[in-house]
């Protein structure tokens, strides 16, 4: 199918941030994202209040994406959405209102898998951001997952490795918690960890397979650290807060490269990206472009806007559908897991 003036809408809605993009030939137009700022004061994301929170944001969303693209909805070409994984009771309001757009529209729907759309992101056409050859790799690094994946096309991808518990998101996040900082605590821990001695402190590594995670037991050393220290010393979090972070962040992105490095040795492919809303963390961004310089890596970091969870990685995924033509039915539904 022709590219030329190939315009999608996408939305995104697999969590707790309402999104919605427009893109044209692989171009961002508009990208929109409503975060819930409900969710802070229970220290995680409730899911019935995020589906709640999707129905109301959601016509807003669409709407200040085709304003700010400056098109009308009759010029769209295809409706993309996010069909899974995710939160049941928010991708239904995402793929709900997909569809009802397409119907309403005739217009092609193209059903995305969110994990897809992390990794093709790297695709969003953007002067600042190199676009990888296949055949590459993708540490795909987030709140709900964590997979090493061999991408040898748009949508030819084998995960090679995967977490047989937490994911690195929860791991992060979770640490934060255990020191009292507020949800989300991941980027706080970056933060603090750029003021600490990485080696302050060392935590015990989980032992699995050469290409799988577990971050479990990581968090169990964790806490029973912290308890141990406040034990000894009720000011020992705020006190040694910076080394604390920063020993953490350490040991998992030590954890992340390790795995890394194995699935470049086993493969023989030597172009590395990250992906998901871990990506935008610091410390595993530097310690890849370091693989970079020390073992010939060609490494991709995608913009910052497109770590976290955004509409814009649905509607470049959901081009390469229409390019396909691989439209998806009224029948498709929602899918928590894939």
């Amino acid at each position: 199918m022709n590219s030329k003036n190939t315009i999608i809408l996408a939305i995104e809605s697999s969590c707790d941030d309402t999104a919605c993009a427009i893109l044209k030939n692989g171009q961002i137009l508009s990208n929109i994202v409503d975060n819930q700022a409900i969710h802070e004061e229970y220290g995680g994301v409730v899911p019935e209040l995020a589906s709640r929170a999707h129905q109301q944001n959601i016509v807003p969303v669409v709407q200040m994406a085709l304003k700010k693209a400056n098109i009308t909805l009759e010029t769209v070409n295809g409706i993309a959405f996010t069909q899974g994984p995710g939160l049941m009771g928010s991708l239904l309001v995402g793929a709900s209102f997909a569809k009802s757009l397409a119907l309403a529209l005739s217009k092609p729907l193209l059903a995305v898998n969110h994990m897809d759309a992390h990794i093709l992101a790297h695709f969003i056409d953007v002067p600042e951001q190199e676009k990888p050859d296949f055949p590459f790799l993708c540490l795909t690094i987030s709140g709900g997952h964590t997979q090493i994946v061999k991408i040898t096309d748009y949508f030819t991808m084998e995960v090679l490795g995967k977490t047989r518990d937490d994911a690195v998101g929860e791991a992060f996040d979770k640490s934060a918690k255990l020191l009292g900082l507020p949800y989300p605590g991941g980027p706080l821990i970056d933060k603090y960890a750029q003021l600490g001695n990485p080696k302050a402190y060392q935590f015990t590594k989980p032992k699995v397979g050469d290409l799988d995670f577990s971050f479990s037991g990581l968090k169990t050393g964790i806490l029973r650290f912290i308890e141990k220290g406040v034990q000894e010393n009720p000011d020992f979090i705020q006190e040694n807060l910076h080394d604390i972070c920063a020993s953490i962040q350490y040991t998992i992105v030590s954890i992340l490269m390790e795995k890394t490095k194995n699935a470049v040795q086993q493969t023989g492919i030597k172009s590395v990206a990250i992906a998901g809303g871990v990506s935008a963390n610091s410390g595993i961004r530097n310690a890849l472009k370091n693989a970079e310089q020390h073992f010939g890596w060609k490494t991709y970091v995608p913009n910052f806007e497109f770590t976290t969870d955004n509409a814009a990685m649905v509607a470049i995924a959901g081009y390469y559908k229409y390019l396909g033509k691989d439209f998806a039915t009224m029948e498709t539904v929602a899918k928590a897991r894939f």
